[in-house]
């Protein structure tokens, strides 16, 4: 199956964020917080602009939902999530987690993702029907099955160690065989490559996790919010996993299931 020409786009804009964003890696640039307390600097700023003027160049009539510049037409039936660096706090404190993702959706259904990490030298990128892809090879989930042979990540887990979830999430640590805390895009393309088998993140928000989204899917795996129930525009949290894993990771979290 031959890329599409709006996947075709996207990589393309994810090229030119990244070269934009590598020009100005470790130059100290001034850091402003926004009004959500989270950072942006210029680089952040001059990805966004060059990836939405390649997509809307090509795609004039799709919707644009940015990270830094807004949304137009965030009603259309095909709209572009882009967060032009995720992971700014890594960019600025300079180190190589941070990553451009670029995502469509369509009709409600998020149907190709690409998320490309100059620093850390990887690229990823999926649509529907087409597989999944990293550094230009195919790429599929693990087939782990048990909690006890199960390698899983954790991010931004400030909203879960303040709820009722808590003492539940630490029985599934517990339970697992490995734990660690890859973060931002590394644990999506671990996972959607084999190496990990499952994710549990909380306080995102749907441009950091669009396009990973997608490629974990088509690499066949599933991508949820932690309670199981499906993205939407409004998401904050996540579990991905190998697709085997999901249902023994939702059990352990729900309190009112018997866990062992």
């Amino acid at each position: 199956m031959s890329p599409s020409l709006e996947l075709k786009a996207a990589i393309d804009a994810s090229e030119e964020a990244s070269k934009i964003a590598l020009s100005l890696y470790r130059h100290n640039l001034e850091v402003r917080i926004k009004e959500d307390k989270s950072p942006v600097t210029e680089a952040d700023v001059r990805c966004e602009i060059a990836i939405r003027e390649i997509l809307e160049s090509r795609f004039p009539s799709y919707g644009f939902y940015g990270e830094e510049t807004g949304a137009r037409d965030a009603g259309a039936e095909n709209l572009w999530l882009v967060d032009p660096i995720d992971g700014t706090k890594a960019f600025v404190r300079e180190y190589p987690f941070f990553s451009t993702q670029i995502a469509l959706m369509r009709a409600g259904e998020i149907v190709l993702g690409v998320s490309r990490a100059p620093a850390y030298g990887e690229l990823a990128y999926a649509e529907r029907g087409g597989g999944a892809h990293l550094d230009g090879t195919r790429i599929s989930v693990s087939r782990t099955a048990a909690l006890g042979a199960a390698a899983l990540s954790a991010g931004n887990l400030k909203s879960l160690a303040s709820g009722r979830q808590w003492p539940r999430y630490g029985r599934l640590v517990a339970a697992v065989n490995r734990i660690r805390g890859y973060g931002d895009f590394l644990h999506y393309h671990l996972l959607a490559a084999g190496k990990i088998d499952a994710v549990v993140e909380t306080d995102v928000n749907i441009l950091d996790i669009a396009a990973c989204a997608a490629i974990v899917t088509e690499a066949g795996g599933r991508f949820t919010e932690l309670d199981g129930a499906p993205l939407t525009l409004a998401s904050r949290t996540v579990l991905a996993t190998n697709g085997f894993m999901h249902p023994l990771v939702l059990q352990a979290l729900d309190e009112d299931a018997e866990f062992p």
